[in-house]
């Protein structure tokens, strides 16, 4: 990438990992739990989200590689706060990638039917590329990945031991994703691209 790419590249991606996290904490508020919002995570100011490493440094190293990545501080919530915890687990987790899908999707139609410049088109793409990776990156169920919490929201109350051992080894299962699942996986965002840009 040349360095006005890289440049967009990573500001692209440390909005939507806020607005992933903010998705998180606006989930949990409705469904009864204020921590979020008494730790001031209910605001779009990036400051209040980014991670020194994972939403500046690795986002400008893997730029450099072609591709953009990152992440955003994760939004703590109080499960003791919310009436039906494993719906509600499943909500808050899903809120994250369902939000970066809607970006994309949004972005996709734009680029589709909308007459913009190709300049425009160009950041546009930038964004609907980067939404799809979060999302699909996302929903590897193995923690701490959102897609964990959707599976263990769904697994019956008698496998909570099978959760906690697999939660303590969360390191070893995120290198897996990363080193082992995503290339399965990755295959997939320029289909899902291709399906809502038509490019």
């Amino acid at each position: 990438m040349d360095p006005i790419s890289i440049i967009f590249s990573v500001l692209i991606l440390i909005m939507s990992v806020v607005l992933h996290e903010l998705s998180h904490g606006y989930a949990a508020v409705a469904l009864g739990d204020p921590t979020p919002r008494i730790q001031g995570r209910l605001t779009l100011n990036p400051l209040k989200h980014l991670d020194p490493v994972g939403s500046v440094i690795v986002p400008i190293v893997t730029s450099l590689f072609g591709f953009t990545f990152g992440w955003a501080k994760p939004v703590q919530w109080n499960p003791y706060n919310i009436k039906n915890k494993r719906t509600g687990e499943l909500l808050i987790a899903a809120a994250g990638p369902a939000c970066n899908l809607l970006i994309a999707v949004v972005f996709g139609l734009i680029i589709r039917f909308a007459p913009f410049s190709a300049s425009f088109v160009d950041i546009a793409s930038y964004v609907v590329l980067i939404n799809i990776v979060l999302t699909l990156f996302n929903l590897v169920p193995l923690p701490p990945l959102d897609g964990s919490h959707v599976l263990f929201s769904l697994l019956p109350p008698s496998l909570s031991n099978v959760r906690v051992m697999i939660e303590r080894y969360s390191v070893f299962f995120l290198l897996i994703a990363l080193f082992v699942v995503w290339p399965l996986v990755s295959p997939l965002i320029y289909v899902l691209f291709h399906a809502l840009t038509g490019v």
